[in-house]
């Protein structure tokens, strides 16, 4: 008795459909892209009870002949493809034809299409049930094509019973249109959900140019999710791959070319789109939105560039917002690795990953030095820009690094002391002096002069951009200190907090790290008794990749056999109560960091801890000219808006949310 037998075609559809469609979501993903890849400039979603009774998409797309619409049923039946070699290189975001079929045979399946380009206003519909075609009419229609999904899973109880409820899939469906959309912005999309617009999003045009695409995405990005504080990104770089021969093509045929040639292949790969500016991130990852060639993506070597790159402007345990766009060639990337299309592989993932972490890290660059910018454009010939000198002490304990400033014996400025003597950077304790950036770094001791009783006058010709103009480039005038820890101050656009201790840890960080970057190494203390520490093969292997980056760190590591490596020195301010647990979480912490992405992360982040203990400390009372110089070098600092830790150094609150407070406005 013959115990293997051929499936009918009805079931390998229904088999299919456990992998394409997973919930009523991946039916919306399928025909959604299906849409886009026609062309389509207007597309309408609607769905009833979370997508369980209905799901309708409709599209203005090229549309489908008659003989067109009854081959798409066909299971791999695609316009997308026509070899084996386009699977190297994909550019749409379907293209396995599996998608119509295997909907069509769970559910109650209706098709009406017409083709754009004809001129007979007939169309063509088909209705299907569970699989099998019971009728195809001439129908009349407008260009394009629409289907109708009813009783998903109808015939498949088990699969049906596993759904979550009908709040639960909506949700599911809105975030992949709100993907979709981001993706889009030229694409007009309307979801109405159980007879209720949701939202609907017109077309945002868009020139060629890669600004306008961020400034049409930042449109879609405010109507979808509203108005964050987002930094564009714009960063392109040469990717150069070396492939073999054989790697170029795919081949049938079993036998290999004896000699295989090594084939340069240089790409161009472009990352654009808007991450949070410093101090906007989440709890989560949901607040990031990935697309390669449009589709939207997961992948943990992006997710850990994305971490990269912030680095030290971001809080421990949180995450960045970036709505954020790579464009490459397509042969360097795989989408054909999970079922549904969720997952990618890049061909050079270092590549991608390190372009990603500098994409994003020369973008918040870019957002700290707006201020030397436009000083640079308001400086006069012949002025000189002051340096990077905090006013520091050395310290003992430290040899060759800054300690923290010596408090002053003075009081803190009072809110509205009338004959104090007004602070150089252009602060003052009075009410009427003000100061703008430009006067400050161009003649930073000049004393601010002032008429009583005259009104605060701001500088209103400062740069602006798409996004918010950074804060250290607005006038600022000093009020006051709060529990000897906040500073207040006042902006033309609200009121500022500056916390003393967050601050003057940035500037010592910085300066540090910049006495590590000039002397080339770092100070490496001997220990009384060297210890030894036995890895696993893995770390041993990928530590000992390491060891001419941790001499100059002042790690002192070195081979001791196979898989042990003797410890005998340390940087002087690292104290370490564990060695080898020491020696462990260097390990993982550099290769989190990703291979020669930052090997200095071990230096930066001994410096953070160090700077912390260093730094100025709240209720340490500062006088004018501390707080003059914590100013003046936070100004100068790269990354002036967080501490080390990532915690903001400054907080801002416009006069829009203290009337709100108050009550002023709803």
């Amino acid at each position: 008795m013959n115990r293997i037998k051929l499936l009918s075609e009805q079931v390998a559809n229904q088999i299919a459909a456990g992998e394409v469609v997973e919930r009523p979501a991946s039916v919306v993903k399928e025909l959604v892209e299906n849409s886009l890849d026609a062309d389509a400039k207007k597309v309408s979603v609607e769905i009833g009870a979370g997508g369980r009774s209905l799901i309708r998409v409709t599209d203005d797309g090229f549309g489908m002949s008659r003989d067109d619409a009854l081959l798409c049923l066909e299971r791999h039946a695609t316009s997308k493809i026509q070899r084996a070699e386009d699977l190297a290189s994909i550019a749409t975001m379907g293209f396995r034809g599996e998608a119509v079929p295997t909907i069509a045979s769970v559910s109650r399946f209706t098709l009406i299409t017409r083709e754009r380009e004809t001129d007979s206003p007939e169309g063509t519909q088909i209705l299907i049930n569970g699989g099998t075609i019971t009728e195809v009419k001439a129908a009349g229609s407008a260009p394009g094509t629409s289907i109708e999904v009813r009783q998903l899973f109808f015939n498949l109880p088990a699969r049906r019973k596993f759904l979550r409820t009908e709040e639960t899939e909506a949700a599911h469906i809105q975030h992949y249109l709100t993907l979709a959309a981001l993706a889009f912005p030229e694409v007009a999309f309307t979801f109405v959900k159980d007879g209720r617009n949701v939202w609907q999003l017109p077309a945002v045009k868009s020139g060629a140019a890669t600004s306008n695409h961020i400034e049409a995405l930042r449109e879609r990005f405010r109507a979808l999710l509203g108005d964050e504080k987002l930094l564009p990104v714009n960063f392109s770089a040469s990717l150069e791959e070396n492939l073999r021969s054989e790697e170029t093509e795919i081949s049938f045929e079993t036998a290999l070319p004896e000699k295989s040639e090594i084939v340069n292949r240089k790409s161009q790969i472009q990352i654009w789109g808007l991450i949070g500016s410093p101090g906007v991130s989440r709890a989560t990852r949901d607040g990031q939105f990935v697309f390669v060639n449009r589709r939207p993506v997961e992948n943990r070597g992006v997710n850990y560039a994305l971490i990269e790159g912030y680095h030290n402007a971001l809080m421990k345990g949180r995450f960045p917002v970036c709505c954020l766009f790579l464009e490459i060639d397509p042969a360097a990337v795989d989408v054909n690795i999970h079922p549904a299309k969720r997952e990618v592989k890049f061909h050079r993932e270092f590549e991608i990953r390190k372009f990603v972490a500098q994409a994003v890290k020369e973008t918040l660059l870019a957002f700290h030095s707006d201020v030397a910018k436009a000083d640079l454009v308001t400086e006069s010939p012949g002025a000189q820009r002051t340096k990077f000198q905090p006013t520091v002490i050395s310290a003992p304990a430290l040899p060759n690094f800054p300690e923290k400033l010596k408090p002053s014996p003075a009081t803190p400025p009072q809110i509205s002391p009338a004959a104090q003597t007004p602070l150089k950077m252009g602060f003052s304790s009075a009410p009427t002096a003000t100061i703008s950036p430009q006067s400050q770094i161009a003649n930073p001791k000049s004393e601010i002069s002032k008429s009583a009783g005259a009104s605060p006058t701001f500088i209103s010709n400062l740069p602006t951009s798409s996004s918010a103009t950074p804060l250290l480039n607005v006038p600022l005038r000093l009020i006051g200190v709060v529990g000897k820890l906040y500073v207040l101050l006042e902006s033309d656009r609200g009121l500022v907090l500056l916390d003393q201790h967050a601050a003057h840890e940035r500037i010592l960080y910085e300066q540090m790290l910049t006495r590590l970057e000039q002397n080339g190494i770092t100070p490496s203390q001997k220990l009384l008794l060297p210890e030894t520490i036995e890895l696993p093969p893995r770390d041993a292997q990928f530590l000992r990749e390491q060891l001419a980056a941790l001499t100059r760190l002042g790690v002192g590591l070195s081979e001791f056999g196979e898989r042990t490596f003797l410890l005998d020195a340390l940087p002087p301010f690292v104290k370490v109560p564990d060695t080898r647990r020491f020696v462990f979480d260097l390990v993982d912490e550099l290769r989190a960091a990703g291979r020669e992405v930052n090997l200095t992360r071990l230096g930066e982040h001994t410096v953070a801890k160090t700077v912390c203990r260093h730094a100025v400390k709240a209720n340490d009372p500062l006088g004018g000219a501390e707080l003059e110089n914590l100013v003046e070098d936070l100004r100068c600092c790269a990354m002036p808006y967080t501490c080390p830790h990532g915690r903001p150094t400054l907080i801002e609150m416009n006069y829009r949310e203290l009337e709100k407070k108050f009550g002023r406005t709803q």
